[in-house]
């Protein structure tokens, strides 16, 4: 059992295209770096999916491991599980260094191996847990800091090529949408239109990128009283005329994650829906308008509370009214500096890609009770805002 190795690398196969340029992912580690520098951090230590990923170009699934990410000034290196093997070095700007099970905590021994001991050392603060803090404090005898706020600020402003990349996403989805929209009619249960719009958007997506790993791509498609919530699972309930629908479409692409969501009704809807179907795209709207650079996250909460009160809805509104957008999934990820609720003081600035998603949820009972939301994704601009969802909302477009 001596001979077996803590620790190797498995060079398997060639490098294979990545989402990005190297250039790319080389301009990334160069703002950390400088980042690092500047707060004194020898060496950085990530340990998220949409960190490691954001920086390396590699999307890991854990399954019980762990995975790192070790950059110093002058390497990036992967520290992956050997039941990947080589895919790891595959689809990775950088090294990788792949871990053995021969062992427990091979993962430290191969990150110390690289990071070195006794160094400062930047950690995930908002993802490592008390179990692996404690065996980082062990094995690395670090002088730890977190730069998980740091560096989610770095995240939060997108390259030209995030951009396009994410704009890609916005245009899959309103497939995916149009493939949903197709497939409602009464009697259909929830999942086969769901499925119907997943799989329009995997196609579209293996078509657009065929040098891409394929991952994680779904719909939530719900009606009647499970629109109440916005991430409730897909049933097999049968749509009923008159029934509220909810679409939810989100494509990913090599991490990234895009979104369109609508309210649709199947055949009718009734008057009290129609008001609050009604006064949900009013704010939506007024949302849409005050998306542009300067625009404070908090201030614009404020207004549109304000527009939901004025109409005596603001009781039924259930979650702020959007969020930023990038390596992220409902799995992993989250850039919580920018999104538009009371608590975020974030200024808008070009570069930031944001959505406006308002959404009341009416309790059962009452007259147009479910859950009514829209959802648009916006490049931040110099002049203002560009809108890249193209699937119509409201009333005169989504009673099918």
């Amino acid at each position: 059992m001596t001979d077996r190795p803590e620790f190797y690398r498995f060079e398997n196969g060639e490098k294979a295209p990545l989402p990005f340029s190297g250039a790319e992912y080389d301009a990334r580690l160069a703002r950390l770096r400088a980042v690092m520098a500047e707060a004194g951090v020898e060496v950085a230590l990530f340990t998220s999916m949409h960190n490691i990923a954001y920086y390396s170009g590699f999307l890991y699934c854990a399954f019980g491991r762990p995975f790192g990410l070790v950059v110093t000034a002058e390497t990036s290196v992967v520290i992956a599980a050997g039941i990947d093997a080589g895919q790891p070095w595959r689809r990775c700007h950088g090294e990788a260094l792949t871990y053995t099970d021969w062992a427990r905590d091979n993962f430290w021994r191969a990150v110390a191996h690289v990071a070195g001991t006794g160094r400062v050392l930047g950690f995930e603060g908002d993802h490592m847990t008390v179990q692996q803090r404690a065996a980082m404090e062990s094995f690395l005898a670090p002088v730890s800091m977190d730069i998980a706020g740091t560096v989610m600020g770095l995240r939060m402003v997108k390259s030209p090529a995030e951009i396009a990349l994410i704009r890609e996403g916005a245009r899959v989805a309103d497939l995916g949408g149009e493939a949903i929209r197709g497939a409602i009619r009464e009697g259909v249960r929830e999942i086969d239109v769901a499925m119907a719009g997943r799989d329009a958007m995997e196609l579209e997506i293996a078509r657009a990128f065929p040098e891409a790993e394929y991952r994680d791509t779904w719909v939530w498609f719900q009606s009647g009283l499970n629109t109440d919530g916005a991430h409730n699972p897909v049933t097999g309930r049968r749509l009923e005329r008159g029934d509220i629908l909810s679409l939810n479409c989100f494509p990913m692409i090599s991490g990234y994650y895009t979104a369109l969501e609508r309210t649709l009704f199947v055949g009718e809807v009734d008057d009290a829906s129609l008001g609050y179907w009604e006064a949900n795209v009013a704010v939506h709207e007024l949302g849409l308008s005050l998306l542009k650079p300067g625009a404070r996250c908090s201030a614009v909460t404020e207004e549109l509370n304000a527009c939901y009160a004025e109409r005596g809805l603001l009781k039924y509104r259930s979650f702020g009214y959007g969020h930023s957008f990038g390596v992220l999934s409902h799995y992993y990820g989250r850039e919580a500096g920018l999104e538009l609720r009371e608590d975020i003081d974030t200024v808008l600035a070009p570069g930031m890609v944001i959505s406006m998603e308002p959404m009341l949820t009416v309790p059962e009972g009452m007259p147009g009770a479910g859950g009514y939301r829209e959802h648009d994704i916006l490049v931040i601009t110099e002049e203002g805002a560009e809108n890249i969802t193209g699937f119509p909302f409201g009333p005169e477009k989504n009673v099918v």
